[in-house]
């Protein structure tokens, strides 16, 4: 593989996380937590690009505030990254992406894009499909994976695939983008075939990202360049100005590109992905223990199955119960019943109401 070949991964690592408070917290968001094994979920992300062959050195994208325990935690495995861009206020993904584009140094080199909070068991198997993919992207496409949906899930994004592109290995023209689903749908469209979850990982050039940018968000994209063009630099370190980027309207890659682009594919993969984005999820993906209880900490369990226990500095025990999430976290407890995760939103608004 020729250097124009090789990829940039660009890793976003600005998420909040609030869906797995108590543990996850503005100070120490999921991406940096380690919930599924020795490495947090930034960590095992950096390690997925470690392949000298297929990648360059990785672009990280995160918040100003989480700098040194980014810059800490790629110390720990070491890791290095060719530019760690520090956001001075968060934008959603299309501006953070962009300020990893303007970052490349070859501006026709393949970027991919991952989120750092994701688990992905089967990494050769995902790698595969990337490596599949790069013909598309160097040819202008913005590749995006399709994940396969193993259940009618209200939680993700789906993608419709179309025609099958000419000359590819099993990619399909994305025909469109469909938000968040009502159970009746996803069960539809579970149905009729052809649908993936939205993972929120993709490959393009970075000029490709750029045009399209300038095409469909020309105030996100003269944001971000102004941004670029007054930033302050430490070493790897640059520090877009905040001034400027905070006139990047806040939006998606998914709304302000991705469904508007015209070369838009999708590759379906089945690499074990989970985006951890509940405790339910984290309780479906980790190693259960004789009682289908699953344990973290310093936990003691009685007579219990069917559990999510989870204690970080303090101990738990649970007796006679079953089909419950128990989180402990310094002086935070939480308690609810599983399927019921995806609520955890509403508690943090009525505390702050509370508050």
């Amino acid at each position: 593989m020729n250097k124009n070949d090789h990829i940039t991964p660009v890793i976003l690592s600005g998420g909040s996380g609030t869906r797995l408070w108590p543990v996850s917290t503005d100070e120490r968001p999921k991406q940096f937590l380690n919930l599924t094994g020795p490495l947090s979920m930034f960590q095992m992300t950096l390690e997925r690009c470690l392949d000298a062959d297929l990648f360059e050195l990785p672009i990280v994208v995160g918040g100003a505030k989480h700098a040194d325990l980014a810059e800490q935690q790629m110390e720990e495995i070491g890791a290095r990254a060719t530019a760690h861009i520090l956001e001075p206020c968060a934008r959603n993904t299309a501006p953070a992406i962009a300020l990893a584009a303007l970052a490349c140094e070859n501006q026709q080199s393949p970027m991919l894009v991952m989120p750092s909070d994701h688990v992905i068991k089967n990494v050769p198997t995902f790698l595969n499909a990337v490596r599949q993919s790069l013909p598309l992207a160097k040819a202008r496409w913005m590749v995006t994976f399709g994940i396969a949906p193993d259940g009618p899930e209200t939680g993700y994004g789906y993608i419709k695939q179309g025609e099958a592109i000419f000359g590819s290995n099993n990619s399909f023209a994305a025909q469109n983008f469909v938000e968040k689903p009502n159970h009746d749908n996803a069960e539809k469209m579970l149905s009729n075939g052809g649908y993936h979850w939205n993972a929120g990982i993709f490959l393009f050039r970075a000029d490709t990202y750029l045009q399209a940018l300038g095409k469909y968000a020309p105030e996100m994209l003269e944001a971000a360049q102004n941004a670029m063009d007054k930033a302050g630099r430490d070493g790897n370190q640059i520090a877009p100005d905040e001034a400027s980027f905070a006139q990047a309207p806040s939006d998606s890659i998914d709304y302000a590109i991705m469904e508007k682009a015209e070369k838009v594919a999708v590759t379906p993969v089945n690499p074990g992905w989970s985006d951890v984005g509940s405790w339910d999820s984290l309780f479906e993906i980790s190693t259960s223990d004789d009682h289908s209880n699953v344990i973290s900490g310093d936990v003691l369990a009685i007579d219990s199955k069917d559990n999510l226990i989870h204690a970080a500095g303090v101990e738990v025990t649970a007796l006679g119960v079953q089909d419950l999430i128990i989180v402990a976290s310094g002086n935070k407890v939480m308690v609810m019943p599983r399927g019921q995760s995806q609520n955890v939103k509403k508690i943090l608004m009525q505390r702050q109401k509370n508050d």
